[in-house]
């Protein structure tokens, strides 16, 4: 037993000073990401803002729009999309990469077990020595070819179990990097697939408005067409009476053809935002044709739009988080390599019983081990450590580069899109005035009609003027939107996190 003492003891010693050492991680401590248009960050709200408001909820801002059709197509793009899904099974692998990572900190271990049979080979030996002692002799011949008989009919057994283990310890940090590292590269791979989600859903929003948008330019381009066959009919009837020229005649035919010629691309233009919103949702071409065929109006943003101040929108956007962890995992891969620089303790070890009968062979005599640590160390590599320290730095630099302008650019969106909805709704609001005007003269025109100052050609043309009002309203109701979602997708709104078994 004391001789097992001496042979142990080298790993005690190893095991303690590893224990000493686990704090010890050689390379530079992550301080966060550096600062990035400080003044901008820090200020209250956002420049472009009309107004202070509270942070909006992260998820499902598309509810706000109140349009249930909408929800259904997002939830089933969520549902289906081969681009969340492709996402998904990259965070997957990136935390079965962790969990191997911090494995690695862990020993080794192996444990066999051997049955071995043999006959006639050790006695064969044997016998022949016999036979060959009794050749020489002469005499007693016949005994030692009985007992090399005897000797190559015997058997061997051995039974043999073990386990051996070998353990590098982590004293300076290297593995402990590299789970560190790891482990900000999962986070950077989660929030990818959480910007994936705020791309799908703007998308998907886009498409939708765009549709609905180009439906209602279809109906009204196609009651334009009815109005202006009506004014031709009536053109036709006056020149006949001679009350009208056959130029009045060709100006009114070249414009019902044109408003025709309109309706033809906006067909063409449905069909294809079908097809999208059917790829995003994980459906074939034509699947949504029934489904969406019917014209709608389009939904409209609500009256107050939550949109926080710049320090929240950082900590909200999937991809400023990404290229900040980023900037983490670059920095732990330096001190993985500062690690190389420096020795290598790995522990090895086997504890076993052997025995030629299996009764015997759990017994202090069949016990055998051997235990044996191994220093590893490259002091002179012709600077090949040194160089992959130095290239670890320069990808940190570029990491930190990515993250300056991942803020800037966010920054810049979230500013843009607050302009442009804010001064959309300035022209809306300009245009139904508009609008308002054109439906007052129309009335003001039928008024006049009736009353005989005023022509049925009068009334046909105040009522295209005031289709095309109502044409320049939907379409600015359509863009509003569509800034409205643009707004909602600088803002980083719109992802959900994964969960962590689903997900894992």
């Amino acid at each position: 037993m004391h001789s097992k003492s001496r042979l142990f003891r080298p790993f005690a010693i190893l095991a303690l000073a590893s224990t000493a050492l686990a704090g010890c991680m050689v390379g530079p401590d992550y301080k966060g990401p550096p600062p990035v248009a400080s003044d901008a960050v820090s200020a209250a709200t956002f420049r472009r803002a009309q107004d202070a408001t509270a942070d909006p909820p992260p998820s499902r801002w598309w509810i706000a729009l109140g349009d249930a059709e909408l929800d259904q197509l997002v939830d089933a793009a969520f549902a289906a999309s081969p681009d969340l899904e492709a996402a998904t099974a990259r965070l997957r692998q990136s935390r079965a990469n962790l969990r191997k990572d911090r494995a690695n900190l862990l020993p080794n271990t192996n444990a066999s077990a051997l049955y071995l049979h043999s006959k006639g080979l050790t006695g064969a030996l044997t016998g022949s020595a016999a036979a060959s002692g009794a050749s020489a002799s002469g005499a007693g011949a016949s005994a030692s070819a009985a007992e090399a008989q005897s000797a190559a009919d015997s058997t061997l057994d051995l039974y043999d179990v073990g386990v051996d283990a070998t353990w590098q310890l982590d004293l300076f940090g290297g593995k402990r990097r590299a789970v560190e590292g790891d482990k900000a590269a999962t986070q950077a791979v989660q929030a990818n697939l959480e910007d994936a989600q705020v791309s799908l859903a703007a998308e998907v929003a886009q498409d939708y408005v765009t549709l609905r948008d180009l439906q209602q330019r279809l109906a009204l381009a196609q009651h334009n067409g009815e109005v202006e066959g009506r004014m031709l009919d009536l053109t036709k009837v006056l020149r006949q009476g001679g009350a009208a020229t056959d130029l009045d005649v060709e100006r009114l035919v070249n414009q019902v053809q044109s408003t025709q010629a309109q309706a033809v691309p906006l067909k063409a233009q449905i069909a294809d935002q079908l097809d999208r919103l059917a790829i995003l949702t994980g459906r074939a071409p034509g699947d949504l044709d029934q489904e969406l065929a019917a014209s709608a109006a389009v939904p409209l943003p609500p009256p107050v739009v939550a949109v926080g101040d710049p320090a929240s929108l950082l900590r909200r956007r999937p991809d400023v988080r990404a290229a900040e962890r980023t900037i983490k995992q670059k920095n732990a891969v330096i001190g993985q390599r500062t690690a190389d620089l420096f020795p290598k303790v790995e522990l090895l070890g086997n504890v076993g019983y052997s025995s030629s009968e299996l009764a015997s062979l759990f017994t202090p005599a069949s016990f055998s081990y051997i235990a044996a640590p191994v220093l590893q160390w490259s002091p002179f590599d012709f600077g090949r450590t040194s160089a992959g320290i130095r290239e670890a730095k320069g990808e940190r630099a570029e990491a930190i580069a990515n993250y300056r302008k991942a803020v800037l650019g966010a920054l810049n969106d979230a500013e843009t899109a607050l302009a442009l909805y804010g001064h959309q709704r300035e022209s809306l609001t300009s245009l139904i005035q508009v609008e308002q005007s054109a439906d007052r003269a129309s009335s003001l025109t039928a008024l006049r009609v009736r009353g005989g100052t005023a022509t049925t050609l009068d009334q046909l043309s105040a009522e295209s003027t005031r289709v095309a009002a109502q044409t320049n309203v939907s379409q600015a109701k359509a863009q509003l939107t569509e800034d409205y979602i643009r707004l909602q997708k600088s803002l980083g709104l719109g992802w959900t996190a994964p969960d962590a078994q689903g997900a894992g």
